[in-house]
């Protein structure tokens, strides 16, 4: 959650994540929550829009809208785990947006997105207010628009789920970023700071630090549950 001048918004729920997001707001059907993004349709990156869904919908269905930016897949994919009808109950609920698109106002941030590689329709998020930017790969293989995506970023959240690159079978193109790149990526884009996320279960976080600081010599952080960056 990223939180500035009063506004709330989230960058992605995956497994997990609502229960600790209503905690912070300190509402069961999340008033105070002021924006959602969701990069993309895995569930790892979504499944808990679903929960957030549920709970606006029983809970606060008269309430305001909550702006939702993320590619149209992904609503298909709550959907999914409802009935036809629910289509519908989304527009009660969310106010969406597609991604990725060009500049939208939320709150006091403009957001920009990049279509990056992926298995799945993939959108890089950029979030900038007067003296403060947040970029975040969201998944990605290797690609030139990581850089621009992150130019001088006051944070770069970076897809590593691995510490150094895995080579793919051939003919197969990489689709997932390391830690090492994700140092790589951060110097190009000029970055401040670094902050790596999408460990797999088994990644060594040590050394997937130590990877990205050969490439980057800014502050690094691990995305864990209860990490808090003050910017």
């Amino acid at each position: 959650m990223i939180e500035h001048d009063g506004f709330r918004a989230v960058l992605d729920l995956g497994y997990g994540t609502l229960p600790r997001l209503l905690d912070v707001l300190g509402s069961s059907v999340a008033d105070g929550l002021d924006a959602a993004v969701i990069t993309h349709e895995h569930a790892d990156h979504m499944v808990d829009l679903h929960g957030l869904f549920r709970a606006r919908w029983f809970g606060r269905r008269d309430g305001p809208r909550i702006p939702l930016f993320a590619p149209e897949p992904v609503l298909d994919r709550v959907v999914g785990l409802e009935d036809p009808e629910t289509a519908d109950d989304l527009k009660v609920v969310f106010d969406w947006n597609p991604l990725p698109a060009g500049r939208y106002e939320v709150g006091p941030f403009i957001l920009e997105s990049v279509a990056l590689p992926h298995h799945v329709l993939t959108a890089g998020v950029r979030l900038s207010a007067p003296g403060l930017t947040i970029a975040y790969t969201g998944d990605t293989g290797p690609d030139p628009a990581l850089v621009d995506l992150g130019r001088d970023a006051d944070l770069y959240i970076v897809d590593a789920t691995r510490p150094t690159p895995q080579v793919p079978p051939a003919g197969q193109a990489r689709l997932l970023l390391s830690a090492a790149e994700a140092g790589e990526v951060a110097t190009a884009a000029g970055a401040r700071r670094l902050l790596l996320t999408h460990f797999w279960p088994d990644t060594d976080r040590s050394l997937a630090r130590q990877a990205a600081q050969r490439g980057f010599r800014g502050d690094i952080y691990e995305a864990s549950e209860g990490v808090v960056i003050e910017l």
